[in-house]
């Protein structure tokens, strides 16, 4: 079995999801937003279909945008994190460009028995 905890992109959406509960801990329906993003990473780690690692990853991506899109609403609502926000977008974008270039290695011929490991 695979250990998804060694993966740089699970360990990076674990570490978004501390930054924003602690910047959004009153806002339920983010929080569950975040925590999808490395649950997916993790999730697909029990598929072994290359269609079904895509597709975890790829609902993992979409997490990631709604995260950045609820993020810059908590940025107009309070400015005075700017710093700390802007740094959480950061590195959900960081996370972002991963999850494409996994999306964009298992799209590739010969992906069947690719693992990438990011």
């Amino acid at each position: 079995m695979r250990n998804f905890k060694t993966l740089k992109v699970w360990q990076l959406g674990k570490e978004i999801a501390v930054d924003i509960f602690q910047l959004a801990t009153q806002l339920d329906k983010e929080i569950q937003f975040v925590f999808s993003i490395s649950s997916n990473i993790a999730e697909r780690n029990s598929r072994q279909s290359t269609k079904d690692y895509a597709r975890f990853l790829e609902i993992a991506l979409g997490s990631a945008f709604e995260v950045e899109t609820q993020i810059l609403i908590i940025l107009d609502i309070c400015p005075d994190q700017s710093a700390r926000i802007n740094d959480v977008l950061s590195k959900l974008e960081e996370e972002q460009k991963m999850l494409f270039g996994l999306l964009k290695k298992l799209r590739t011929p010969n992906s069947l028995q690719l693992i990438p490991r990011y």
